[in-house]
Parts: structure tokens; C-alpha cells; sequence
């Protein structure tokens, strides 16, 4: 497991938490890291986020923004990171 990408997804889930979400890392023994990201209020809407060279990434390889900038990243350079998402009602 990196320590780096465990790290900087444990930060995230922090401060999604924060703002009433539900976030889990996810950690199995020889795998890369990831978090599960749920929406309480709409179960439906849940995403997972992976992180990998200082960047948070959607699976299907798409970047959702620097792990060293946790609000630039719940938002996203779009602006539609989780809002349209898991964090429907933010």
C-alpha cells in the first residue's frame, strides 16, 4: 500500500465526513488504496476515488485534483466533482 495515496485519501475522507458524508478507506493487503464515498441522505450516490502521483483520480482514469489541495479537489476545476454527485446536497 503507498503511504502517500493512504494518506491523501484519508484526508479527504476527513473532510468529506465533515461535511456529513460517509467515507471509508479501503486498504487490501497488496493493492493500491481507495475511498468509498457515500451520500447519506441519498444512498444512490456513491463514488469511488483512487489517488496516485499527487493526484485524486475517478476509476476510470480521470483526475479530480491535487491531493494537496482538498477543497480545490471537492470541487474540481469543472466545479462538478461531487456536487453533481455525492454531495448532491452540499
Amino acid at each position: 500500500m503507498s503511504c502517500t495515496s493512504a494518506h491523501a485519501l484519508d484526508t479527504l475522507a476527513a473532510e468529506l465526513r465533515r461535511r456529513g458524508h460517509e467515507a471509508q478507506l479501503i486498504a487490501p493487503e497488496g493493492r493500491e488504496p481507495w475511498l468509498a464515498v457515500r451520500n447519506p441522505q441519498i444512498p444512490m450516490l456513491a463514488e469511488t476515488v483512487l489517488a496516485h502521483n499527487d493526484w485524486f483520480w475517478w476509476p476510470w482514469r480521470d483526475r479530480i485534483g491535487p491531493t494537496d489541495e482538498v477543497p480545490t479537489a471537492l470541487t474540481g476545476s469543472s466545479g462538478c466533482w461531487l456536487p453533481h454527485q455525492v454531495m448532491a446536497h452540499e
